[in-house]
């Protein structure tokens, strides 16, 4: 099992995620990412960062998006469409709306240093 980047990302791709992933599992493809399953070690750096809440552990997946679970596989397996993507993403109706998006936690140096801040005074 492995981290899946499921239906708010897709035509958004902030790639924040990408940044954030110690092992550069994160693959573009023509309107999502996608997270090699392979490659993951689990360590879910790239969840909390995430500003559209795309990511989730496998087996956490909210039922509606399962298909992202398999999504992976044809991606990573070579059954992609013409524009890079996966069959099963490609029928996802385009994006007129932005998903909500949430303030990514600042870096532990800014929390830390705000702490000091507050310990001196």
């Amino acid at each position: 099992m492995s981290y899946v980047i499921a239906e708010p990302c897709v035509d958004v791709m902030d790639k924040a995620c990408t940044d954030e992933c110690p092992v550069d599992c994160i693959y573009e493809g023509g309107r999502k990412l996608y997270i090699r399953p392979d490659e993951c070690i689990d360590c879910s750096a790239c969840e909390p960062v995430c500003p559209v809440d795309a990511i989730y552990f496998e087996q956490d997946l909210p039922s509606e998006w399962v298909g992202y679970a398999s999504a992976n596989v044809d991606f990573f397996g070579g059954n992609r469409t013409p524009n890079n993507e996966a069959p099963f993403v490609a029928t996802v109706p385009p994006r007129t709306v932005s998903p909500p998006r949430r303030e990514a936690p600042p870096p532990v140096w800014v929390s830390v240093a705000r702490l000091g801040r507050r310990l001196l005074r």
